[in-house]
């Protein structure tokens, strides 16, 4: 995988992770309402989620790419389709999302906090299409088993990178208010950069 390719699946990982959503709101909730042990462990424990999902979904594109070339043609078309729909939906709807607004809550325990964050990555039908989407882009029938070792531990470092960073440093209300009053912009350059991603496709 060049230099350049990697960085696109770099900014689309990071701008995903970042932009507001249940994940980021279970991670802030178990940060706020317990402590920042409680939010880097369940960021961390979704990060392992995620790396399942990605792990999942570049095996099973390496095989169809590998047995399938005209359906997985398709489901790159598909795929390059849904993240366009996702970067237009990330425009019209930026800064609609409440996600950011903490609630009260009970104190619980770290295996709580872990199992919130897992549970919040393995069981979200969305996370699985935009990989699949996603990852379609960048496999392909000449990669080798690196490249795609690449690929999932960038997703899997990526998330559990940025959700403990949210741990550490956004349970201050100061820092949260900050990326509350830009979420409208994080999610505008998520959408951005889903859209070129889309483009890229069409265009080679």
């Amino acid at each position: 995988m060049s230099l350049m390719l990697w960085s696109s699946l770099f900014l689309v990982c990071l701008m995903g992770a970042m932009s507001p959503g249940p994940s980021l709101a279970v991670v802030l909730r178990e940060t706020v309402r317990n402590s920042r042990r409680h939010g880097v462990v369940a960021g961390l424990a979704h990060a392992l989620g995620v790396g399942l999902w990605a792990f999942l979904t570049v095996q099973g594109l390496a095989l169809l790419v590998a047995q399938h070339q005209t359906l997985y043609m398709a489901l790159s078309w598909g795929g390059a389709a849904y993240l366009a729909w996702m970067g237009i939906q990330a425009w019209r709807h930026a800064g609609e999302s409440r996600v950011l607004d903490i609630g009260e809550g009970k104190v619980h325990t770290l295996f709580s906090a872990a199992r919130a964050g897992a549970l919040i990555s393995l069981l979200n039908p969305k996370l699985a299409l935009f990989f699949m989407a996603l990852f379609s882009q960048f496999v392909s029938a000449e990669q080798s088993l690196l490249a795609q070792w690449v690929m999932i531990l960038t997703a899997t470092i990526v998330d559990g990178a940025w959700y403990t960073l949210v741990a550490l440093l956004l349970s201050q209300p100061r820092l949260l208010s900050a990326l509350r009053r830009r979420a409208a912009l994080v999610e505008r350059a998520t959408g951005t950069i889903l859209l070129g991603l889309a483009v890229r496709v069409v265009t080679l």
